[in-house]
């Protein structure tokens, strides 16, 4: 079994030896000891750490990680992992598809706003006039339906 030692884990995985501890602190990983007191790590720990690494870039607290790889122990199957996995992949995923439809009714309004600012050429006091009944803002725009 190949053994690391902590600077070299965080090189492998690219984590500070600092973010490491952290992790070992908050239970994600077991470091081993040497008879000298020193850490060392395996190469299931770099998987481990690769993982926590993937698992907060899709949002997950460092809570819910713990949760599911506490059940390792339970699970030998693997299959309350893959189903709390899950459970979680699809919670993030609609939360973030959300937050993704408000982010374009954000960037439409934005579009508007610049296209109506365009149109104007010779200041914005007032409506852009004819151009309105072509413009394919026509049914948000307040000048429009004011006009009737």
């Amino acid at each position: 079994m190949k053994r690391y030692r902590i600077g070299e884990i965080a090189t492998l995985s690219s984590l500070t030896e600092r973010t490491i501890r952290y992790y070992e602190e908050q239970g994600l990983i077991k470091a081993r000891r040497s008879e000298g007191g020193q850490r060392w790590y395996t190469d299931e720990d770099l998987v481990y750490l690769k993982r926590i690494i993937e698992l907060k870039g899709l949002g997950f607290s460092i809570q819910e990680i713990k949760k599911i790889f506490e059940m390792k122990d339970s699970d030998r199957s693997g299959n309350m992992r893959r189903e709390a996995l899950l459970a979680e992949y699809r919670k993030k995923l609609d939360a973030d598809m959300k937050k993704l439809k408000e982010l374009q009714s954000h960037i439409d309004e934005l579009e508007w706003h610049v296209h109506q600012l365009e149109k104007a050429e010779d200041g914005f006091t007032e409506c852009p006039g004819a151009l309105c009944a072509s413009c394919q803002y026509r049914a948000r725009c307040t000048f429009f339906r004011s006009k009737g």
